[in-house]
């Protein structure tokens, strides 16, 4: 049996409370156990997507073959309380690709689907997009600020758990929205402590796809007049692609350059591009996203948390 891969443990909270979740415990042959971080409403999407990726990379005997791309579905919302069951399915191993499945159940109930893609180094054209300019994030304000000055239990929830430290080029929207309006958003994001040196790409591009998962709804949010505030509004995601260009430190500085592609029929899609400071294109991502607002007299069922609408009739009325 492949073993699980290794997780880095020397950082601070609330950063090494992230890293202990994506810790694996192997239960049987590409099969794993996962657990949950404390959570407001529902398992958080991203650490889902994190957790399935690195089950699918424990899979594979070539540590050179790194993921490129995954394509997955939030089929059910989870619950923080309760563990979860890992199991990869290896669909191909070619001389330059392999494919993998995961899937993720929770109380023998499938939650999440992905199909992940990995490729070994290879010579070849190297070109892309350059970086939009913007402000550095030394000249922004951070997040946590704005949550330790929130008089809300998320807000002060937030404050001390959030684990990446994020600063908003427009406008943020955690207590009200943003009056310029626009369907794009830049914002730079690093953890709040580092997570050590000499890291497998394995981890940093989990956690590139914990993180980005907390940010995907925003351009929406944006450009149809919402904040994180809004009375009754309801989120969560349906359906999240990622593709990995290059090497990512998740030490640094990244910025998530987001567009909104559309809203209608109570879903969302928005895009992501990543870079690093100095400019060059690292990843990209792509989401579709149920947000619903109170309308015509109707309430949403006011979460947020990320994933998969519940079964019950009153959350998906």
């Amino acid at each position: 049996m492949t073993a699980p891969i290794a997780i880095p443990q020397g950082s601070h909270e609330p950063v090494a409370s992230v890293l202990r979740i994506l810790e694996l415990t192997e239960t049987g042959h590409d099969r794993f156990e996962a657990h949950s971080l404390p959570q407001v409403r529902r398992v958080y999407g991203g650490q889902v997507l994190a957790q399935s990726l690195l089950a699918a990379c424990a899979s594979l005997e070539d540590t050179e073959r790194l993921p490129h791309s995954f394509h997955a579905y939030f089929l059910r919302g989870g619950d923080p309380s309760s563990t979860f069951e890992l199991q990869v399915e290896r669909l191909r191993n070619g001389r330059s690709f392999s494919s993998r499945r995961v899937t993720c159940t929770q109380d023998e109930r499938e939650i999440l689907s992905m199909t992940c893609s990995f490729q070994g180094p290879e010579d070849g054209y190297d070109t892309a997009l350059p970086m939009p300019k913007v402000p550095h994030a030394s000249e922004l304000r951070s997040a946590l600020e704005i949550f330790r000055m929130m008089d809300h239990p998320v807000g002060r929830f937030l404050g001390k758990t959030a684990a990446f430290d994020v600063r908003h080029v427009q406008k943020e929207l955690y207590t009200s929205a943003d009056p310029e309006g626009g369907n794009i958003q830049q914002l730079w994001m690093r953890p709040r402590f580092p997570i050590g040196e000499g890291v497998h790409q394995y981890v940093h591009r989990a956690l590139l796809a914990y993180v980005i998962d907390q940010v995907m709804f925003e351009p929406a949010m944006r450009v149809t007049g919402n904040s994180w505030m809004t009375p009754g509004m309801s989120a969560a995601s349906l359906d999240h692609a990622m593709w990995f260009h290059r090497d990512v430190d998740i030490n640094d500085w990244l910025l998530y350059d987001a567009i909104c592609l559309s809203v209608n029929n109570g879903r969302m899609l928005s895009h992501m591009r990543v870079f690093t400071e100095d400019g060059v294109l690292v990843a990209e991502a792509s989401q579709q996203g149920m947000l619903r607002v109170p309308r015509d007299g109707k309430q949403g069922s006011g979460q947020w948390g990320f994933g998969a609408v519940p079964d019950e009739p009153s959350a998906t009325a």
